[in-house]
């Protein structure tokens, strides 16, 4: 179904759990909160997609994609252990976090538009009109949320907001 091998339904399905997870975060606290039970498991999910993703991949920008998303989360995760960085560690958390999110999303929606409907996907290519749509509202979106989380890390306060 949709030409995804048994390895790629484990990548699929192992890394699948990270988007509503990330999407609850973010509606409920702005910002993917690593050391929180949602936050817990999208770690999980994003280092099963992201080593799988080398398992997978047939193009070879997908193991660029992999790597960095990787790097992204096991920083964003590991940079509150850096208490030089004072009040700047809750923004970098954020925005490393928010990054992988992104990184996340883009072969999602490529993905899906490039399979789906099984047989007569919705994007015929990687330079579909539909397809490059779908990717530059991803690149608004994160410009918009990563702006709105920053203000909001600097209004309440960002040494408190590492601490959560």
């Amino acid at each position: 179904m949709f030409g995804i091998t048994p390895l790629g339904w484990v990548h699929t399905l192992g890394s699948l759990p990270a988007i509503p997870l990330a999407i609850y975060m973010f509606a409920r606290y702005g910002r993917i909160v690593p050391r929180s039970v949602p936050g817990i498991g999208y770690l999980v999910a994003m280092v099963i997609g992201s080593v799988t993703a080398f398992l997978v991949a047939r193009v070879p920008v997908s193991y660029v994609i992999g790597g960095l998303t990787l790097l992204l989360v096991l920083a964003g995760y590991g940079v509150h252990r850096l208490p030089r960085l004072g009040r700047a560690g809750a923004y970098l958390e954020t925005i490393l976090l928010s990054l992988s999110a992104f990184l996340l999303m883009v072969p999602t929606i490529t993905e899906t538009l490039t399979r789906v409907p099984d047989g007569h996907p919705l994007a015929a290519g990687p330079g579909s009109p539909i397809l490059l749509g779908a990717q530059g509202t991803l690149l608004v979106i994160l410009i918009a949320g990563l702006t709105a989380q920053i203000m909001h890390l600097r209004r309440q306060g960002a040494s408190k907001t590492v601490a959560a």
